[in-house]
């Protein structure tokens, strides 16, 4: 569980939908602010949400581009797990972890639901919570020898075609060695916390938080061997846009994005900052596929027995 002494900050990052977050924002802003807890927000317009509430709640709005999240004790996110990882990415360079409430729709990232705000609320101020720190991915972008991008994922990196109307012809590599080439409409070079995201959807598998492994999702590939990959966590994967294509571009999170000329080269690796989620409960991972997806768990023979008359 956390510990920590002196005044404490939090820095609340919401949906921007201000119907679906007015509320509960408000209701966070409150409890915090009677247990003490200083609060950070994101832009003016967040702050006239939250204050709006009455109650003599007070925020200090910061803006992105300065390191908000930079001597805060949490990151508390009011959202689904899009808001999420744009919390992430302003966590991430702190240190700080990250804690999800969950608004939207599957949020498989965030910690609880909407109608657990206060009892996360009370979790937080008793520092009731432990860390889990998720790995993630540094990506570089190479053309022609010279290094033209760097970013990162949590998720993951997703090389895909440039417009609807083409096709991405792309090699992928693994430590170096040509493993496949093909058309397609994008390779997702994911981590295992991204495994349920973007590269569920195109077709790959599962993978448990503490595996240390990489995915490799091909989406629509037009090739015979286009199964998904999973490697080693020390694996360098690599994704070669054919210099005779078309360009495509680079998108990590959904939230960064690159252009990629003919010719580049993504290279994926396991990445050197993780990103810190804050957990509340000790639930296994298991439990969290099952609810989260609505899996039935009952045998087919159960679940379809005739009742009688």
């Amino acid at each position: 569980m956390s510990t920590g002494t002196g005044q404490r900050e939090v820095l609340l990052v919401v949906h921007p939908d201000r119907d679906t977050t007015k509320g509960a924002a408000q209701e966070v802003a409150r409890l915090l602010s009677a247990a003490g807890v200083q609060l950070r927000v994101l832009g003016e317009e967040v702050r006239d949400l939250i204050e709006g509430g009455g109650d003599g709640v007070c925020c200090t709005v910061v803006a992105p581009e300065r390191d908000p999240a930079a001597g805060t004790e949490l990151v508390f996110v009011l959202g689904g797990d899009g808001t999420l990882l744009r919390a992430a990415e302003l966590a991430r360079p702190a240190g700080v972890p990250v804690l999800g409430v969950n608004l939207g729709r599957v949020g498989f990232l965030t910690e609880a639901d909407s109608d657990a705000v206060a009892d996360t609320v009370r979790r937080v101020v008793d520092r009731r919570y432990r860390i889990e720190e998720r790995m993630t991915v540094d990506v570089t972008v190479t053309l022609a020898g010279e290094t033209v991008a760097r970013t990162w994922a949590l998720n993951e990196a997703s090389v895909e075609k440039g417009s609807r109307e083409r096709i991405l012809d792309a090699m992928i590599e693994v430590d170096g060695r040509p493993v496949s080439s093909f058309g397609c409409d994008g390779v997702l070079c994911a981590t295992p916390t991204g495994s349920t995201a973007y590269a569920f959807s195109a077709g790959g598998p599962v993978i448990w938080p503490d595996v240390e492994a990489l995915l490799v999702v091909p989406s629509n590939a037009h090739a015979m061997f286009s199964r998904p990959l999973v490697v080693s966590r020390s694996s360098v994967i690599t994704v070669h846009v054919d210099p005779d294509g078309f360009p495509g571009v680079l998108t990590c999170d959904g939230l960064r994005h690159i252009d990629l000329d003919r010719g580049c080269r993504v290279e994926v690796v396991a990445g050197r900052v993780p990103v810190r989620l804050a957990r509340l409960w000790d639930d296994p991972f298991t439990d969290r596929l099952v609810h989260k997806f609505s899996l039935p768990v009952k045998g087919w023979r159960e679940r379809h027995a005739r009742t009688g008359p």
